[in-house]
């Protein structure tokens, strides 16, 4: 599980142009942006993602509930980042959810990242006219990992944290 930002302030991608001239971008000035957050389970590629305004205690907590109403039935143990949202004493994680940090500065160990490098790509060397366009643009680019979870992962499941899942699963 992770966040990340999108924003109307896009990514710049190499473009191929002729030789000799410079390649054209559109460049938006205003920052305005939303946070995806995301949850994968990578042995099955079954995820929840939510769009939400700020990247906070009170919006991590928001997403736990989401993420425990979609896993209902399963104890949930999320694979977070160090960030203060995450560790924070004052957030309430709903019964049956427990945290597992990453250490400081790894979002290499984040399979989540994967997904996030894609969907930067699509979206790249784009300006969006308002955020429900970005959102409707975002939403687009996330439709073939809801409709074939597979995808997903491919994406997620490193071989080290199936093994890992395994393991965990052998405990009651």
């Amino acid at each position: 599980m992770d966040e990340a930002r999108f924003g109307l302030k896009s990514w710049h991608r190499r473009r191929w142009c002729p030789k000799g001239v410079r390649p054209p971008w559109v460049v938006e000035d205003r920052y305005e942006w939303f946070w995806l957050y995301a949850a994968v389970e990578p042995s099955t590629g079954e995820s929840c993602f939510w769009f939400l305004p700020r990247l906070d205690g009170q919006c991590f907590e928001i997403f736990l509930h989401e993420v425990r109403t979609a896993f209902a039935q399963e104890q949930v143990v999320l694979v977070v980042d160090n960030h203060s949202s995450h560790t924070s004493q004052r957030v309430n994680w709903p019964a049956g959810m427990s945290p597992l940090p990453l250490p400081s500065y790894s979002p290499e160990l984040s399979p989540i990242e994967q997904l996030f490098k894609q969907l930067r790509a699509r979206l790249a060397n784009q300006v969006f006219e308002n955020l429900e366009v970005l959102e409707r643009a975002l939403g687009e680019a996330l439709r073939p990992y809801w409709e074939e979870p597979t995808q997903l992962q491919r994406l997620t499941a490193y071989p080290w944290w199936i093994k890992g899942l395994a393991f965990i699963q052998t405990f009651p």
